[in-house]
């Protein structure tokens, strides 16, 4: 699969860019639970969502878990359970909605211009979790009927967080005025949260300079209108007295050493990759030389000639990374996509295939070797793959339309009607995913587990219609 997979979650069609493709995720064993979440949660829909895309990458998504495991570890929570991923917008804002998720913007990771800013976002968000803010914000879900002009469509991500638990969501497609209101938090609770942030970068190791960059970056914003404000300052009302604060903290406990050498690596991998695919190919060859890492320079250099089309240097590029970082899955991972995309199967499979076996636990790089499996026509060991990769991360609807292709293919067409069914559920699509599901439903062994699933998702649709 390419370096980025996204998908536009609980809108009624998939925006898909020219070099990006679908984001993948899959509901697990807690189906039962999700979907009658999903169906709840679809009675709030007034309108049409818009889309928001998630981004999803390999090694964006590793190199966002070593910048944040230890500030997770100093806030108490557990970097195995508590994700950083990425929403496709160039706005400069962050947010939690559960206790497993962080999201943040492109756009802040694009405008940082070092990773204290971003680590300091992290703790921010980590104090919101580990303070039980989000308590607040599901008793705002529940209410959200009352909220004026909502509007919005909740997409809903299941989650594993250990037994088979499902967790969940993701607003999107709000107003302004309501995003403020679902979103946002109290001047209190942001105060808090800044408190825990100090401290837990304090206890990483890290120092709290970050927090006070972050905040001096919108200094101004408040006398602005709201129309004009960075969406951050929206959601985390912003005060000279927050500054202040993390002034002072700095000032009684020292500004700390900084971020480490690793952190630095990864957060300059994580922004060059970004950049390299949202930005002009001009604009990234320009650049490239400016990283201290020649690895990394690479890296920009071959998403730049894939972006141009010019396959022998985008590959002597990634080749030339690869030699740099012989096992780093990651770098395989980017060459199986330029292959793949210049119609080189065999050569993309073995790059894929080499991926994997540098990091077997990766359901990212399983999932891009499915697609690679299925472009070679090898449609068994591809199923195996993809129920690999969405056993490992149910968060990818699209790894779906590929198990449904590999099931097809291999004549197992009420598993292929299943995950369709459920890959539209994921979208927000109930009419749709009732219509496959019925039949998934009529093709399946009457009480298997597969007929259940299909099952779940009939009484899913079924209550979202009483509800409308």
């Amino acid at each position: 699969m390419p370096i980025f997979q996204c998908a536009a979650m609980f809108i009624d069609r998939a925006f898909w860019p020219p070099t990006l493709l679908p984001l993948r995720a899959k509901v697990n064993g807690a189906r039962c639970i999700a979907l009658g979440f999903l169906a709840l949660l679809c009675v709030l829909c007034a309108r049409p969502a818009q889309a928001v895309t998630l981004l999803r990458d390999a090694g964006m998504e590793y190199g966002l878990g070593q910048i944040s495991a230890p500030i997770l570890q100093a806030a108490g929570l557990s970097p195995n359970r508590v994700r950083v991923l990425i929403i496709d917008d160039s706005s400069f804002n962050a947010f939690v909605i559960d206790r497993s998720t962080i999201f943040i913007h492109s756009g802040l990771i694009a405008k940082s211009k070092d990773v204290e800013v971003l680590q300091a976002v992290i703790a921010h968000e980590a104090g919101h979790i580990a303070n039980g803010h989000i308590v607040r914000r599901n008793l705002n879900m529940a209410n959200a009927r009352t909220v004026a002009g909502l509007g919005s469509a909740l997409g809903l991500i299941a989650a594993t967080a250990g037994g088979g638990e499902a967790a969940a969501g993701l607003a999107i497609g709000i107003q302004s005025s309501a995003t403020r209101s679902f979103l946002g938090h109290t001047r209190a609770e942001e105060s808090a949260a800044d408190r825990a942030a100090a401290d837990y970068l304090r206890r990483a190791g890290i120092g709290a300079q970050g927090l006070i960059n972050l905040h001096e970056t919108f200094k101004g914003q408040e006398v602005l209108s709201v129309g004009r404000q960075d969406p951050y300052m929206q959601s985390h009302p912003l005060t000279r007295d927050r500054i202040r604060a993390a002034e002072a903290y700095v000032a009684a406990n020292g500004a700390g050493p900084g971020p480490s050498d690793n952190d630095r690596y990864w957060f300059a991998r994580v922004k060059g990759t970004l950049t390299a695919f949202d930005r002009s190919p001009k604009w990234t060859l320009a650049r490239a030389a400016e990283e201290p890492w020649p690895d990394v320079t690479k890296l920009r250099e071959a998403i730049a000639w894939h972006q141009n089309r010019n396959l022998p240097k985008a590959l002597a590029a990634i080749d030339a990374a690869i030699a740099i970082r012989p096992q780093d899955p990651f770098y395989r991972d980017l060459k199986g996509q330029i292959l793949l995309e210049n119609r080189q199967w065999s050569a993309a499979l073995a790059a894929y295939g080499k991926a994997v076996n540098l990091d077997p636990g990766d359901a990212l790089l399983r999932g891009d070797y499915g697609r690679a499996l299925l472009a070679n026509k090898q449609y068994k060991d591809a199923q195996i793959q993809l129920e690999k990769s969405v056993s490992l991360d149910p968060r990818n609807p699209p790894v779906l339309r590929d198990l449904g292709q590999a099931y097809s293919r291999l004549g197992q067409n009420g598993m292929a009607s299943l995950v369709t069914a459920e890959r539209y559920a994921l979208a927000g699509r109930l009419d749709d995913a009732e219509i496959h599901a019925r039949r998934a439903y009529d093709l399946l062994p009457k009480g298997s587990a597969a007929s259940r699933r299909a099952d779940d998702i009939l009484i899913a649709a079924k209550q979202s219609k009483k509800r409308k």
